[in-house]
């Protein structure tokens, strides 16, 4: 399985999506840079954490409009996976993929540590490794997660099964302790914490694995289906 790890000025966790994939999981990966405008050859994308363009004006409201973008809502489109973490989730927000909005931490505080979430729903492509119910340590880092939406489109995450992860305590004053998000087809999935921080003993928790674990056998699916 092939992931492009997208890299917008500003990024800073391209090189730890990137050594999840590889050397963690086993898998192929290489960075695509904001200017390509082609996704051609991969089979996931990926939107790493960091302050794309600086987080002026908000944060992704300027990565949203990089030539890459527009093929990363055609492969989304096409119901191939997209995740976005912190900063990309706030990315796929402000690209219209995912509804809702990121808001600064309830204290208006940077946060940094390890903190626990619950598998909201574990039928999506990205949790199927996991257990409905299950808490994981997975690490955060962030000033900007307070996950925001109204009343029609919470009752509808909450419908759909869209919320794939809440927090266990809530760090930031999300809505309804969300930690990460899907959109209807479950294919998108954005999210604050950082699993591709939690992919090895050595760094505390292996607990983040399990969610790109899950990616591969999506795919891996997906080809004996259509062969």
């Amino acid at each position: 399985m092939k992931f492009a790890v997208i890299v917008f000025p500003g990024s800073n966790c391209d090189l730890d999506m990137y050594h999840a994939v590889t050397d963690a999981l086993g898998e192929e990966a290489s960075y695509v840079f904001h200017t390509e405008t082609s996704l051609d050859g991969f089979d996931a994308v990926l939107l790493p954490g960091g302050f794309s363009y600086g987080d002026y004006l908000r944060c992704g409201a300027i990565a949203q409009f990089s030539p890459i973008m527009e093929e990363v809502k055609r492969f989304a489109t096409e119901g191939k996976p997209v995740l976005g973490v912190c900063n990309g989730f706030q990315v796929l927000v402000e690209a219209g993929l995912l509804p809702g909005v990121l808001l600064r931490n309830k204290e208006l505080k940077f946060m940094c540590r390890t903190t626990r979430l619950k598998v909201a729903n574990a039928s999506t492509c990205f949790t199927s490794d996991y257990a409905d119910g299950e808490v994981i340590d997975i690490p955060i880092a962030h000033g900007e997660g307070n996950y925001y939406c109204d009343d029609a489109t919470y009752a509808m995450l909450k419908t759909h099964g869209q919320i794939a992860f809440t927090y266990v305590d809530n760090p930031n004053g999300s809505r309804g302790d969300i930690a990460g998000i899907t959109n209807r087809t479950g294919n998108v999935l954005g999210m604050m914490p950082h699993p591709e921080r939690a992919v090895e003993a050595l760094l505390g928790s292996t607990d983040g694995l399990r969610l790109f674990t899950s990616l591969v056998k999506q795919g891996a699916n997906h080809v004996k289906t259509t062969v």
